[in-house]
């Protein structure tokens, strides 16, 4: 197995590049990872080779726990690379603007190697900025004019690319990292005029906010939901929509969800007591919860550990986080439970404003009542410059149970 220490640079995605290429080609699995990890070092004893056919072993982030290696074979990564052209209209040309060593990052490559191409490739060193972007997207198109062009984003990002049209960037952005960094008025008119060029731009990572949803396609901009996983290669739902030869399967009495298809991994590198859990019958079983809505569409209500037992009622921190980002004003949000005598717990949201908006708790309150319910109104409502994130761009709840706990 080979390992490929990235570090967001385009001489790092190209070291991968090559390394996927053969690995699809029937060579041996690639091991991407973040540069200065712990697994960038050579394999060892305790650092197993995966099974024949493995092309692909992604590090997840480690929500219940340490790191999990998923290992996805060749036939894997065809399946979701086919799977995906048909949903989106065909083969096309990739920009690359996530971290190489996550699922989707490794599926932007992956899926430009299958259709014939390397993908453009956005340095992530220094965090995003709208200006590299409109650079980097402006010369794909121009490059190759007539086709088809896709993307994948994490919400932060796209968030960046629409406010950095009006100026006002995002000092507050986490920079540094990938996902992150502060926006720019000089790219950011050019970068959304780019983004608008795209056939397709996926957002997955983390639940976009509803406001987000509607500002990027009322921009013009042709966003396509995603839900996936490591295990599932990726997203395997699109806007609420099974891919072609993926099966969603809810459990009856929970609603936990399971996936299956050819898209699914082989299991756990190293792992045989993990894989036998979450991989049997055919199926992968999350620790997600969702259903259907009347349109047939899967609405995933988050994961079954984030669930909030308050004074003996369940309620769905998700479900709560759209209703929330669904009110003007209201970039994003986080819900979480916080332990309470009475209660048991309580529910607390960590809500960010757009700019000039004044936190409102009461109309917040009263929206979440009236769609929701009493138990689901947060009795502690706070406003922060920016959610803390983890990984790909999603909200880290523990810190945001740190942030909201030490302030009662």
């Amino acid at each position: 197995m080979r390992i490929v220490a990235c570090d967001g640079s385009p001489a790092a995605v190209a070291e991968l590049t090559g390394a996927l290429a053969e690995a699809l080609a029937g060579g041996p699995a690639v091991l991407p990872v973040e540069a200065g990890a712990p697994a960038a070092s050579p394999p060892g004893p305790g650092l197993p080779e995966p099974g024949e056919g493995a092309a692909l072993v992604i590090e997840t982030s480690g929500t219940t726990g340490g790191p999990k290696r998923v290992v996805l074979s060749a036939a894997a990564l065809r399946a979701s690379a086919r799977a995906t052209d048909e949903r989106l209209g065909g083969p096309g040309h990739w920009l690359l603007a996530l971290p190489a060593h996550h699922v989707a990052g490794a599926q932007v490559i992956s899926r430009s190697l299958l259709a014939g191409h390397k993908p453009a490739v956005l340095d992530c060193r220094g965090g995003f900025r709208a200006e590299r972007f409109a650079e980097v997207a402006e010369a794909l198109l121009a490059d190759t004019p007539g086709q088809r062009h896709y993307t994948s984003l994490v919400p932060t990002q796209l968030h960046r690319v629409l406010t950095s049209t009006s100026g006002t960037g995002d000092p507050a952005g986490t920079e540094g990292s990938a996902s992150g960094g502060t926006g720019d008025s000089d790219g950011g008119g050019r970068a959304l005029a780019a983004l608008r060029e795209f056939d397709a731009v996926l957002v997955g990572g983390a639940a976009t906010p509803t406001a987000l949803l509607t500002e990027a396609r009322r921009a013009g901009v042709r966003v396509v939901t995603t839900y996936g996983m490591s295990e599932t290669a990726g997203g395997c739902v699109y806007d609420g929509v099974p891919l072609a030869g993926a099966q969603v399967r809810l459990d009856q009495a929970d609603g936990r969800i399971s996936l299956a298809g050819p898209i699914l991994a082989s299991g756990y590198l190293g792992d045989p007591e993990l894989t036998g859990a979450s991989f049997h019958d055919g199926w992968f079983h999350t620790s997600d919860l969702g259903f259907w809505t009347s349109e047939g569409r899967l609405r995933v209500l988050g994961r079954a550990d984030d669930v909030i037992i308050t004074g003996g009622e369940k309620v769905h921190p998700a479900a709560i986080e759209r209703v929330l980002t669904a009110q003007p004003g209201v970039r994003a949000a986080c819900v979480v439970g916080l332990t309470d005598p009475e209660w048991g717990q309580v529910v607390a949201a960590a809500v960010v404003c757009a700019d000039s908006t004044r936190l409102n708790s009461g109309g917040l309150g009263s929206a979440v009542r009236a769609e929701l319910g009493a138990a689901s109104v947060p009795r502690l409502l706070r406003e922060l410059a920016e959610l803390p994130l983890r990984g790909i761009g999603k909200p880290d709840r523990a810190e945001v149970v740190r942030l909201l706990g030490d302030g009662r």
